[in-house]
């Protein structure tokens, strides 16, 4: 099975395009990056060509990355209630006597803010999808320590 990973129908836009530039003309100027710096010769000591080649492997793992955000993405807007932790909502929380802002979703949805991001998928986001203000719950961290988690208030995300 795989997990579903929710963005506002403007990340999926985004991301979609993002996609569409790549695949296309993104590849294709590395592509002619490389053959240009190919022609030049010897390609040991040939610096643009590495670099082009490195940079076609980035882009080639962003496409990847994107085509499985995107395939497994769940649409939609932000959710209204504002009672429980969910997908697309921006939770208060205490974690080791700190008070804490995050957005449970997708870092997509977020790339343009400075809001810290948990996957609904993590040890701290699979714990607290459905928790209720005021409830407390604990979740392992992968060092193996428990760690108590206090909701204190949730939103909608609104970007």
């Amino acid at each position: 099975m795989t997990d579903r990973t929710w963005l506002t129908p403007e990340a999926y836009d985004r991301l979609r395009q993002e996609l569409a530039f790549l695949q296309g003309e993104g590849m294709a100027e590395v592509v002619k990056r490389i053959e240009a710096a190919r022609a030049e010769g010897d390609l040991k000591e040939n610096g643009g060509y590495h670099a082009a080649r490195e940079e076609q492997a980035k882009m080639a793992g962003r496409i990847a990355s994107l085509k499985a955000v995107l395939e497994n993405a769940q649409v939609g807007e932000a959710p209204t209630d504002s009672s429980t932790v969910q997908p697309g909502t921006v939770v208060t929380a205490e974690i080791g006597g700190k008070a804490r802002d995050f957005l449970l979703g997708s870092r997509e949805v977020a790339a343009d803010s400075a809001l810290t991001v948990y996957s609904e998928q993590s040890p701290i986001g699979s714990a607290l999808v459905g928790a209720k203000v005021g409830e407390t719950r604990s979740y392992s961290t992968p060092a193996g320590k428990e760690v108590s988690v206090t909701v204190t208030a949730v939103k909608a995300y609104t970007g």
